[in-house]
């Protein structure tokens, strides 16, 4: 009896090993089972080894398809958003801000997307799904591990300007970051209106504002079709979509919206 007990107890402890196994090296996990192919995340040494999944489809010798959790960053087409800022179904990850980019995944209804930035006529997620990925039986040698996805650099600083003459102050510059002020961006502040028995005709009747009250940029949301009552949104803290731009013959600026939510 003793010696079944000992049999059973080591038999335990074995598959307890097993299922505890550890990766001896950094492992890339990669979209298709290919040295060449695209890394969409790195396994440290002694992360616990993942287990083998069989949604990945046939698999040539050599390699397994494992599950890996996000999140990942990725991109997507800034056409593939709604007005909401919800990346539509359907609408293809990347994990490069271009055309000829590689796929990350493909979006499906109840995945978890944050928008983390605007890169053109691209919007940067992070993509909170679980993906299946490929690893080699062994480490990869030259695996090109730079390819995985990352943040992009921050844009240097633009070179200090003269101070404007008093007598003709200059208007706010817009946000740093890129020279061309048309491209889209996110700006984040709380949605008021400029309407006032006490207060002059204002050029656009809605205004985003900072955190001191202080006015941020007029709101022009003549590009949306909004069906929600805009007076819900008033005093609270909004997310928009838009190209910023100066108010003509004014030190104002107004963002030209695309998109907007609550935040």
């Amino acid at each position: 009896m003793k010696t079944k007990i000992l049999f059973a107890a080591a038999g335990l402890a074995c598959g307890g090993a097993l299922q505890a196994a550890t990766l001896n090296v950094s492992t890339a996990v990669q979209t298709h089972p290919d040295p060449s192919a695209p890394v969409i995340a790195v396994l440290k040494a002694g992360s616990e080894e993942p287990a083998p999944s069989d949604k990945g489809g046939p698999v040539p010798p050599g390699w397994t398809a494992v599950e890996v959790h996000g999140p990942f960053e990725g991109y997507v087409r800034n056409r593939d958003l709604t007005k909401q800022l919800d990346v539509v179904p359907g609408a293809t990850v990347y994990l490069a801000p271009k055309d000829d980019g590689a796929a990350l995944a493909v979006f499906e209804k109840g995945d978890k997307a944050e928008i983390t930035g605007l890169r053109g006529r691209w919007t940067q997620i992070r993509l909170d799904k679980v993906l299946v990925g490929f690893i080699h039986s062994g480490p990869i040698e030259g695996a090109p591990i730079a390819a995985a996805p990352t943040s992009p650099a921050p844009a240097a600083a633009p070179p200090p300007s003269a101070p404007p003459s008093s007598a003709s102050p200059a208007a706010p510059p817009p946000p740093a970051g890129d020279s061309n002020v048309a491209l889209s961006r996110l700006y984040e502040g709380t949605f008021a209106t400029t309407q006032s028995l006490l207060a002059p005709k204002r050029p656009y009747d809605w205004q985003l504002l900072d955190s001191s009250g202080k006015r941020i940029a007029y709101v022009d949301l003549s590009k949306l079709l909004l069906t929600e009552q805009l007076s819900s949104y008033v005093g609270r803290t909004v997310v928009v979509l838009g190209s910023i731009k100066p108010v003509m013959q004014t030190n104002d600026l107004v963002i030209v919206v695309e998109g907007f939510r609550l935040k």
